[in-house]
């Protein structure tokens, strides 16, 4: 069963402006990383933890999909034929292969295992190998939503608390967040997909806690009602876009947006609107 949240993917069509934007933020992002697929990335690392801001930089290189292999750089690139933001969230997998049988089981995966090897920079400078696995999930009706596990084959290599230090005092991640017309409606893959079989329901919507960090999808008036952000609905299903950031003190993270970018306090939180087509959600410790 996922373990929790493991990363998110940003979608961004300009890698080192929106790495920049993070780093106003206050955020440590690292260097540019290259896909064989031709996808770079850019990651800012927290406490177990990251975001992946990613572009396609090499559409030559892309594979397209096929019958049993999900393409991640095809999805990447659809997703942002239409928009930049949120496009897929990965959960922490032990063992991805069993994760894989488990959601082909539950009819909402039939990829198998996606393994690759990339190299990567400690902060010394020292080169580290990576190695990674994942296993897809789909629901057929959020087409611009991705899911996804991942297993991680070096983690020692990877995590990092020197990469973990942030300007703006971030710590962990509290939660993805997803609007739908009708959030019900995904109950049943959400629950196949975290594995929580318990799901917490309101009249807002539906909620999976995860050991790490939550994922729940709000109707489009109440993302409104909680961040003070209008966002629209996709009409073909759920779609992602809030990511819920846990910080030592949200003074901190609003002196550093003074006179820079734009950011207002609602409901005890600190919401910086329309960052690259995502929502970013600063809260002051671990809020459920």
């Amino acid at each position: 069963m996922p373990e929790g949240l493991d990363h998110i993917v940003h979608a961004v069509r300009d890698l080192d402006a929106a790495a920049e934007t993070y780093q106003r933020l206050g955020f440590t992002v690292g260097a540019r990383n290259r896909h064989p697929w031709g996808t770079h990335n850019r990651i800012v690392q927290l406490d177990g933890f990251f975001v992946e801001i990613l572009t396609v930089a090499e559409p030559e290189k892309i594979e397209p999909h096929r019958s049993g292999a999900f393409s991640f750089g095809a999805f990447q690139r659809d997703y942002l034929s239409s928009r930049e933001g949120l496009s897929m969230l990965l959960l922490a997998s032990a063992d991805a292969a069993v994760d894989a049988r488990t959601y082909a089981a539950a009819g909402i995966g039939d990829d198998g295992v996606f393994t690759f090897e990339r190299q990567g920079l400690r902060p010394d400078g020292r080169v580290a190998e990576l190695g990674f696995s994942l296993a897809f999930a789909r629901e057929p009706q959020s087409p611009s939503a991705g899911f996804a596990v991942c297993q991680h084959h070096h983690p020692e290599n990877f995590w990092n608390s020197a990469f973990q230090h942030h300007a703006n005092g971030a710590r962990s991640v509290n939660g993805a967040v997803m609007v739908a017309d009708s959030p019900t409606d995904h109950h049943i893959f959400l629950s196949a997909f975290t594995g929580q079989r318990d799901l917490h329901a309101t009249s807002i919507g539906v909620t999976a806690r995860t050991p790490r960090g939550d994922v729940a999808i709000v109707e489009p008036v109440s993302f409104h009602d909680l961040y003070g952000v209008r966002v629209a609905a996709d009409p073909a299903g759920a779609r992602f876009a809030g990511l819920r950031i846990a910080v030592e003190d949200l003074a901190v993270v609003e002196r550093l947006l003074q006179n820079t970018l734009s950011a207002a306090r609602h409901g005890g939180r600190l919401v910086v609107p329309d960052l690259y087509g995502a929502t970013l959600i600063f809260e002051q410790g671990t809020v459920r």
